[in-house]
């Protein structure tokens, strides 16, 4: 039985209860969260897994590499998937074939002895097949929610939620393996997605997206326009990704050289806990100007305070610093995902939310690499700048793009002026 799509919903007092109060939100949303935590559980509960099962740290290293790099290198092809054929049709099989495979990890982790090939392939079978729950949430937030206000509200409600899945995770795992094998949050990964997946892709609103395949053909958009939204929305995600994967290595380093390493979880907590308190506030307060603008401006904002960051006298100092750069870390994300929405069509608002994520991650892999060479060969004041200089860069590119685009605006409407007032003579 096909269900038609909702209607657009009126327009409500704009607020993150009339976000939840939308047709089908708080089922859809729950189920996408509970399938999403698998993320937060399967990456760490690999790792032990592994080392558990070869007794090498080298192996387990190789093989959570594997499974992030499919899992981002493919995000995009997965989420093209889901715009052709629609959630409802294209998330089960990814769904199934995800859970399926970290139940197969997780029963030949469990028995020692294992081929380290063997669970290297497995993990990277595994991060092929992982579903982009969270592409597709945002974009059936686009579809749900015709209001740019409550829109905004959601996404953010979206990114602190997913920020404190990833607090929230690793804990999990640590309760785990209090009773049971390291194998046991895999299998706890897989129950994850296999509940909530199958749950969120079951619910009517998913199941009401048809699918570009059975889509009637949509007007063509503007595809200079359309590409240089989407571009800045992934470079300024990219930016991101780069200044957080450096900075989380080098808060340990900082920590570990004041002599005061029990300071860095607090700081990392700190990060999320400000990024948490800057995403809601975001979502709550009416902004002025472009979504471009506010994300150069978010950028050179957490770009300028965590390159201050590394001047800090004292450990104490540096978690505070972290935590204010913290308020301007979902804020940002959020408005890179709303970026990417505005600029492209519907049919392929998975895709460009993909886009965003995929860059956000790779940035983060890239630069965690790229820091932990340069720690001990830099001073860290100098690392902290390093790290601080994509959103800065990035930042300052889009302030200019903006300023030229108002400047070309102007001159045109002066044009358009005189050429009036000529006919007018």
């Amino acid at each position: 039985m096909s269900v038609s799509p909702p209607a657009p919903t009126p327009a409500p007092a704009p607020s993150y209860a009339a976000v939840l109060r939308a047709p089908h939100a708080r089922r859809t949303f729950g189920a996408a969260l509970l399938g999403r935590l698998s993320y937060a559980t399967a990456p760490l509960s690999l790792l032990l897994s592994v080392k558990a099962a070869t007794g090498s740290y080298a192996t387990a290293g190789t093989a959570l590499a594997a499974f992030g790099l499919t899992s981002v290198a493919l995000s995009p092809a997965r989420a093209s998937l889901v715009d052709r054929y629609g959630p409802g049709r294209a998330l089960p099989p990814l769904v199934l074939g995800y859970g399926a495979l970290l139940t197969a990890l997780a029963v030949v982790c469990a028995r020692p002895g294992t081929p380290g090939a063997v669970l290297v392939a497995l993990s990277a079978a595994a991060g092929t097949a992982t579903p982009p729950l969270g592409p597709v949430m945002r974009a059936l937030w686009s579809r749900l929610l015709a209001d740019r206000d409550l829109l905004r509200r959601a996404y953010s409600l979206d990114t602190v939620a997913e920020e404190l899945l990833f607090v929230t995770g690793p804990l999990l795992v640590g309760l785990v393996l209090l009773a049971a094998a390291p194998a046991a949050g895999l299998a706890l990964g897989a129950a994850l997605i296999l509940t909530g997946g199958l749950l969120f892709a079951a619910s009517p609103l998913t199941r009401s997206v048809p699918g570009a395949a059975a889509a009637p053909a949509a007007a063509p958009a503007a595809g200079g326009r359309s590409l240089r939204g989407l571009g800045r929305a992934v470079a300024g995600s990219a930016a991101l990704g780069l200044c957080l994967g450096a900075v989380e290595l080098l808060v340990v380093a900082f920590t570990d050289a004041a002599g005061r390493p029990g300071l860095m979880p607090w700081a990392m907590a700190a990060l999320s806990a400000g990024s948490a308190v800057g995403g809601l506030l975001f979502g709550a307060v009416p902004w002025r100007g472009s979504l471009a603008t506010r994300l150069a401006v978010l950028g050179l904002a957490l770009g300028a305070v965590l390159g201050a960051t590394g001047l800090a006298p004292h450990p104490y100092v540096l978690v505070a610093g972290v935590a204010l750069g913290g308020l301007c870390v979902a804020p940002a994300l959020t408005t890179a995902y709303l970026l990417a929405d505005e600029a492209v069509a519907a049919e392929r608002r998975t895709r460009a939310g993909a886009w965003v994520n995929t860059a956000f991650n790779a940035g983060n892999t890239a630069a965690t690499a790229g820091a932990g060479l340069l720690v001990g060969r830099l001073p860290l004041a100098v690392c902290f700048a390093l790290a601080a200089l994509p959103p800065v860069l990035v930042g300052l590119a889009g302030v200019l793009a903006t300023a030229r685009g108002r400047a070309r605006s102007h001159r045109g409407a002066a044009q358009q002026g005189q050429r009036a007032l000529g006919g007018a003579a």
